[in-house]
């Protein structure tokens, strides 16, 4: 075997194992970046807790807005509250989505949902929500789905989020194909 030949398979090798760990990062970059956006609040993603540690004497009001969206593949009308709610961070709320299967066919849709202004969203703690499973509607069907959730009292401590007088909570619904 030359010198050539040698360095050429040598090259060759490199380049492979390189393909190989870009596209084993591929696979692995949306579940690491999920994982990272949820212990970091990153881009508007949404807190889990057990339970609201009631308002707090002397907090900051602030006005939770709701909105809703479906991907076009998705034959639902689904809606939140029109009118905003006043959250003190503490203070545990419960309000109700909407959702109606408007297709002839059941469908299976699963939600995303996001936080705006972003810098809120690690502040925004749900507690039970529609949004932890699938949601399957037979046609015609229209069902209220609950969110439970409260502002983390922190909300308040944070140079950034205390000028922040209003949030946004959104979601968005995809259909989930059948597996059959």
């Amino acid at each position: 075997m030359t010198h050539q030949h040698y360095r050429n398979k040598r090259m060759m090798v490199f380049i492979m194992g390189l393909v190989m760990g870009m596209v084993g990062l591929a696979y692995a970059s949306v579940p690491l970046y999920q994982l990272f956006c949820k212990v970091t609040g990153y881009g508007g993603t949404t807190q889990e807790s057990l339970a609201a540690p009631g308002a707090a004497a002397g907090a900051i009001i602030r006005d939770v807005r709701f909105n809703a969206s479906t991907m076009p593949d998705l034959k639902w009308h689904f809606a939140g509250p029109e009118k905003p709610v006043s959250v003190a961070p503490g203070e545990e709320v419960l309000i109700h989505y909407t959702a109606t299967n408007i297709s002839d066919v059941p469908a299976t849709g699963t939600s995303t949902f996001n936080v705006t202004p972003f810098k809120a969203g690690s502040y925004f703690m749900k507690i039970d929500c529609f949004c932890f499973e699938e949601q399957t509607l037979q046609p015609g069907e229209t069902v209220k789905m609950p969110v439970v959730f409260y502002l983390d009292p922190d909300i308040d401590q944070d140079i950034n989020t205390q000028e922040v007088p209003e949030i946004t909570l959104s979601y968005t619904f995809f259909a989930v194909e059948n597996e059959d």
